[in-house]
């Protein structure tokens, strides 16, 4: 059974990529009718953000990926972790080390003097003398000290790390007892059975460290596949400018959690030329060794395509209630159902379904000088004089048609284009150019709300 997981530090809130990340790892178990893990890797005590902590599990909610069982949290496993250092040090696979800050720094300067790669130099890796006094030691694990690791990476292939170039006896456990991130990493993915590692390459100089952990205690080493990061459409780090926030800020931009994901899946990941796919779809079709080696690019333009295709495809009943979080309410609008048809049909996000709803529902207060200028000339008073006393007296109006009937019969008898009559009543309706057709606004607003808009565009243009 594949176990992968999702395991966040709460010292920021949950963004883009790491979304990106949680969802490859949601895909390959379910894909595998395996689980989902999420942890919350908290041991750092003085950057951890209890808000980043709550953010992060209602970012999940909100995007719809649950995960299997409890979350964990790495705060409360102390004891486990304090068992293994232990473990390691009665195995002599682990060690004391006494060495003070200065004599650190004072190592690193000579090594950087010589042009040498600064590292620990072992000093106590052996040590069976007297400890210093004054001195709280730190534990570091046995590194081996030449050969290499390999890791086999089902994205990037085999990769070969010297072991000289890259590792030292590092630490595991601070001065004060605080294990480190990678060996409580290590543990953790060992003791929750996750076989799948599913994490940004920016973690791949972490592995060997981890795979040594895995090691001197006994365990399995799972899979790893190592994601590229996304980029900017300059080829450069995503920074928040260009997408890298917070995700609740999607759900604030108006983004459907559906589009959201569709979104994140092709960020590296292609299943031939297809570019929307269903959730279920996803789940049969994912794999993570199909994953691009190259960095991906996020491109706005294609969110808002992707958010406009699912607008499109929700039904109304849902729009309402989804809009209801933007503070507009129409469950009581009788003609909510020839609004929404019409609106979503042209709305990258909820929140410019909002602007042009409310563009259409509250009476303008002005209007736009360059549209008036267009609009209102020659004749245009007449020709909505005109109009507006058909409308006083027709009956039965309660479709768009009903009201294109009516402009269509103006237009036919003055013998005058459409938008001799259109434009001068959009700016009335509306109060200025674009929007959707005028026969559905004034079938929505209604007769006599048709009416009062004309009166005050003829009062006051």
């Amino acid at each position: 059974m594949t176990v992968t997981r999702f395991a966040p530090s709460p010292t920021g809130y949950l963004h883009i990529g790491g979304l990106r990340t949680a969802l490859f790892s949601y895909l390959w178990a379910k894909h595998n009718d395996g689980k989902f893990v999420l942890r919350i890797e908290d041991t750092d005590r003085s950057r951890n953000n209890e808000d980043a902590t709550r953010a992060i599990i209602k970012a999940f909610d909100w995007i719809g990926l649950a995960h299997d069982g409890e979350i964990t949290y790495q705060s409360q496993r102390d004891e486990i972790y304090k068992k293994y250092i232990d473990q390691l040090l009665d195995e002599g696979k682990a060690y004391r080390c006494y060495m003070s800050c200065q004599e650190l720094d004072s190592l690193r300067e000579t090594q950087m003097s010589n042009k040498e790669r600064t590292r620990y130099d072992g000093r106590y890796r052996d040590f069976e003398g007297t400890p210093p006094e004054g001195v709280e030691p730190v534990i570091r694990i046995k590194a081996p000290l030449s050969g290499t690791i390999r890791v086999k990476d089902g994205i990037k292939g085999e990769i070969v790390f010297n072991v000289e170039d890259i590792l030292d006896d590092f630490i595991i456990a601070r001065s004060d007892g605080a294990p480190t991130y990678n060996f409580v990493v290590a543990i953790d993915d060992a003791l929750m059975g996750i076989n799948s590692v599913i994490r940004g390459d920016d973690h791949l100089s972490n592995t060997p460290k981890q795979i040594i952990v895995y090691e001197a205690l006994g365990f399995d080493i799972p899979e790893f596949y190592h994601v590229p990061m996304i980029h900017n459409e300059n080829g450069k780090k995503l920074s928040k400018r260009d997408g890298a926030t917070d995700v609740m800020m999607y759900k604030e931009m108006g983004y459907l959690p559906k589009a959201l994901l569709n979104f994140l899946v092709r960020l590296g990941w292609s299943h031939g030329d297809q570019e929307i796919f269903s959730f279920e779809e996803m789940l049969a079709l994912f794999n993570p060794k199909d994953i691009n080696k190259s960095a991906s690019i996020y491109n706005t333009e294609k969110l808002d395509w992707l958010n406009a295709h699912y607008i499109k495809n929700t039904p109304n009943d849902t729009l309402v209630k989804l809009l209801q979080e933007y503070d507009l309410v129409l469950s009581s609008h009788d003609k909510k159902e020839i609004l929404l048809d019409v609106i979503k049909e042209r709305s990258k996000t909820l929140v410019e379904m909002v602007t042009q709803i409310k563009e259409i529902l509250d009476t303008p207060t002005q209007y736009d000088t360059k549209a008036v200028n267009k609009a209102f000339k020659g004749e245009a008073k007449a020709i909505l004089e005109d109009f507006k006393a058909r409308l006083m007296t027709a009956e039965a109006l309660h479709l768009p048609s009903d009201y294109h009937h009516l402009v269509e019969t103006v237009v036919t008898e003055r013998e005058i284009g459409f938008g001799k009559i259109g434009q001068p009543l959009r700016v009335a309706l509306v109060g200025k150019m674009g929007g959707p057709g005028i026969d559905s606004i004034m079938a929505i607003i209604g007769k006599e709300e048709t009416l009062s808009r004309i009166d005050n565009a003829l009062e006051n243009i």
